[in-house]
């Protein structure tokens, strides 16, 4: 059973970081793709950052590339699916979602079958 937990989210200056976390359980196929979501109220769900588990490759989103990292990490206690957020701006307001999907990896968020509860990124202006 696939289970994900997100944390890490909340307030932060413009210009400040935040490292947000996805505590992952279970997979969907022999290979799978984590990725990072985001959303603002009334907005369709943007694809953020997607890597293929475990080594990648990696995908940002043009409007993150150069300031957001993505990465992996898989122990004995689980594995963990990180966005480092630096140089955060207001317009990075949203709720990050992280998701899994089957097979290779894709920017479109229906093509994720799995989803966690979201944590809030709150950048003021």
């Amino acid at each position: 059973q696939v289970r994900l937990a997100e944390s890490g989210g909340g307030p932060v200056q413009a210009g400040g970081s935040l490292r947000l976390s996805c505590a992952a359980s279970g997979r969907a196929s022999a290979t799978n793709c984590l990725g990072w979501f985001r959303q603002i109220p009334g907005e369709e769900r943007e694809a953020v950052a997607t890597m293929a588990i475990p080594a990648g490759p990696t995908w940002l989103s043009d409007s993150v590339k150069g300031r957001f990292t993505i990465s992996f990490s898989s122990e004995n206690f689980g594995s963990t699916l990180y966005l480092q957020m630096n140089g955060l701006k207001p317009e990075d307001t949203a709720s990050y979602y992280c998701a899994l999907k089957a097979d290779e990896c894709t920017a479109s968020a229906a093509a994720f079958a799995f989803w966690g509860e979201g944590t809030q990124v709150t950048v003021p202006s």
